[in-house]
């Protein structure tokens, strides 16, 4: 019965799009994966399964995806040719709030060797190098292998020699310092567009903030006295210890939230688990602690009393680099668990999840490998002729990397290949330079340096994105592609939009499937229903009425 009262909800929003745009794909996800447009397209599922909670009293059911195998896909089929025309995707989705694991991909149907085709995702990056860059933020992207051709450059932000964390929190971008000069601090910056950044101040007196993200709602920082020394730099002379944390205020005032420890130099990372905030130090001697609120910080154990640089989660569980050695560690909550040792690797850096798999970065080759399991690594590949790869970052359907020593950016392009895309700081008479921070904001990819301390960024295909973190609960999304841009919807409302484009530049036919809870970074993870694709852009009004819940 529940399956044909969702059957009849279809009918009746169906009037709404009347003479609309053309329904081409409809899962309803009530009790079975099947579709039920009038193509009756071919659906095989792997791993899902259905309970009783769904989003509206018509759509009482929901398919459940356990953000590890679950997906389905659908045979390829000449009525889903998107060529160059409007199209338009709607859902509903439930994340869980706290969730160990990155969201992942609510639809897909892209071609990574040709780079074409199209990503509708609720995305998380942690591990980016030192902080969580984005979180549960929904990303849709277009493109037929588009690259513009160089960096947009966004400035100095101040005495900035080192841009160590952005960070994307409440449809903002941060980006925060570390400066030379014994009388300069670690500040935190937020970007106004252009070249133009609001300082926010210097949280403490250590010469660098090292670490964001935003936890609970808001977004906390973390300082550190970095020694530069370590980039081949002249030491700065400010004597200040880092190794506090804070947190922005509504006021744009910091708050204090308490000192990792009295021996705490400086903070390697920040990470969200299992509704707790966590922190690693980056200098001997080694610390791991998690937040029990107010000021107040709890050891807890290391890792064979090994250091933790980047950490980020997967599959239920924080993956933490090593600077101590080349090996990756996981945390289960309550201790670690050795998850392999990188050959040749003295130290890792960064983390991506990229097509379902845990990518590492490392020093002293430049190579990233993909986890598969147990203690195992795959080598993907070198970036360059570099020496060190250092953050990993998804962005519409391909990972790319930083590097030391020409701060380049390369991006996977499958198998062991790396391409070059461009460099990102060209200071002269320095012996490393560094692409070091990443994040997604208003579609596009920024990218922080040492030691230009300069923010720069680039656009592939076409993107839009809502930078913001998607709450627990229900909700309606939908994203259009128009003659000119492409649009996202939440709850029936328009929230973010593209820059204008040549709709005729972006003919995404492929012959590769549909992918419903998979896509370039990972399986979904929280429940779906009603998943509809049009073939046309939808008008706001139908895609409001879409999202109604029926009373």
């Amino acid at each position: 019965m529940r399956f044909i009262t969702a059957v009849c909800f279809w009918c009746l929003v169906s009037s709404v799009v009347d003479a609309q745009p053309t329904l081409i794909g409809h899962w309803p996800l009530q009790s079975t994966i099947g579709d039920q447009s009038p193509l009756r397209l071919k659906s095989v599922g792997t791993g899902v399964r259905f309970i009783d909670d769904g989003p509206t009293k018509l759509l009482s059911r929901s398919a459940v995806f356990d953000g590890a195998t679950s997906v389905i896909d659908v045979a390829v089929k000449e009525e889903l040719a998107l060529a160059n025309k409007p199209f338009s995707v709607a859902a509903w989705i439930n994340v869980p709030e706290h969730l160990d694991d990155v969201p992942g991909d609510i639809v897909s149907r892209y071609d990574p060797e040709t780079r074409t085709g199209f990503h509708v995702g609720l995305y998380s990056h942690g591990g980016v190098t030192n902080s969580q860059s984005n979180r549960r933020q929904l990303h849709f992207g277009i493109d037929q292998g588009r690259l513009e051709s160089t960096f947009t450059d966004h400035g100095r932000l101040g005495s900035a020699i080192f841009v160590f964390a952005l960070c994307v929190h409440d449809g903002q971008l941060y980006a925060s310092t570390c400066s030379a000069g014994g009388d300069e601090a670690g500040h935190v910056f937020r970007f106004e567009g252009g070249d133009r950044w609001t300082d926010l101040g210097a949280p403490d007196k250590a010469n660098a903030v090292s670490a964001m993200i935003e936890f609970d709602g808001a977004l906390y920082v973390a300082s550190s006295k970095y020694r530069l020394a370590g980039s081949a730099l002249a030491e700065s002379e400010n004597p200040a210890f880092g190794g506090n944390v804070f947190r922005l205020g509504s006021d744009d005032q910091w708050i204090h939230c308490g000192r990792l420890s009295a021996e705490t130099e400086a903070v390697a990372s920040l990470v969200e688990f299992g509704g707790q905030l966590y922190a690693g130090s980056l200098y001997r001697p080694a610390g791991f602690f998690r937040y029990d609120g107010a000021t107040s910080w709890s050891p807890c154990a290391t890792p064979d009393g090994k250091r933790v640089e980047a950490m980020t989660v997967f599959n239920g569980a924080i993956y933490a680099t090593c600077y101590d050695e080349g090996s990756v560690f996981r945390f289960d909550g309550d201790q670690w668990h050795h998850a392999g040792t990188i050959p040749e690797a003295t130290q890792t850096y960064g983390f991506a999840v990229h097509q379902g798999s845990l990518f590492v970065s490392e020093w002293p080759q430049a190579h990233v490998y993909r986890y598969r399991g147990g203690t195992e690594w795959q080598d993907v590949g070198k970036l360059g002729n570099e020496l060190e790869a250092m953050p990993l970052l998804v962005y519409n359907g391909k990972m790319y990397g930083g590097t030391l020593p020409l701060a380049e950016v390369h991006r996977y392009d499958g198998a062991q290949q790396w391409t070059r895309i461009g460099r990102v700081d060209h200071t002269p008479d320095v012996k490393y330079r560094r692409a070091w921070s990443m994040a997604v904001y208003q579609g596009r990819l920024f990218v922080g340096t040492l030691p230009s301390g300069r923010v720069l960024s680039i656009e592939a295909g076409r993107n839009v994105t809502w930078d913001r973190s998607l709450p627990a609960g229900w909700h309606h999304v939908a994203a259009v592609r128009d003659t000119d841009q492409i649009r996202l919807y939440i709850d029936g409302k328009p929230v973010a939009e593209s820059s204008v484009m040549d709709g005729d530049s972006f003919q995404l036919n492929t012959d590769r499937p549909l992918q419903i809870g998979f896509g370039a970074q990972d399986h979904f993870h929280g429940q779906m229903a009603d998943l509809r694709i049009y073939r046309g852009a939808l008008p706001a009004e139908a895609i409001r009425q879409l999202a109604e819940k029926t009373k």
